[in-house]
């Protein structure tokens, strides 16, 4: 069983800055790719940001240039820096992990979503 543990969401002016960071924990063998996905009401849920193990990140192009993700291999958690944030980031944003688990003598790759936490930005 693999957990993944949002935090850093919040409501926050037009222009502002956050921090998301997503923690992972339980049973697996490695992490591979991690991200950050958002879903605004009536919408579907959205790539953020990706990054691998090594650390090539990518970006959607709504994102570019305001928001920075990063990770920590040694913590297994995932950071998302939102900086000059806009009405239109508000929305629930969701971690995701690739994470390597074992099934008895079988190793599975598999996707994992945290809880979301909500980030609002104010005009």
């Amino acid at each position: 069983q693999v957990q993944l543990v949002e935090s850093g969401g919040g409501l926050v002016q037009a222009g502002g800055s956050l921090r998301l960071s997503c923690a992972a924990s339980g049973s697996f063998l490695s992490i591979n790719d991690m991200g950050w996905y958002r879903q605004a009401p009536g919408k579907q849920r959205e790539l953020v940001a990706t990054i691998t193990t090594g650390g090539s990140a990518n970006y959607a192009d709504s994102v570019k240039g305001r928001c920075t993700i990063s990770r920590d291999n040694a913590k297994n958690t995932v950071y998302l820096q939102m900086n000059s944030l806009k009405p239109e980031d508000t929305a629930v944003y969701f971690c995701n992990a690739l994470v390597l688990v074992a099934r008895g003598f079988i190793n599975y790759a598999e996707t994992n979503w945290g809880q979301g936490t909500q980030v609002t930005v104010s005009s």
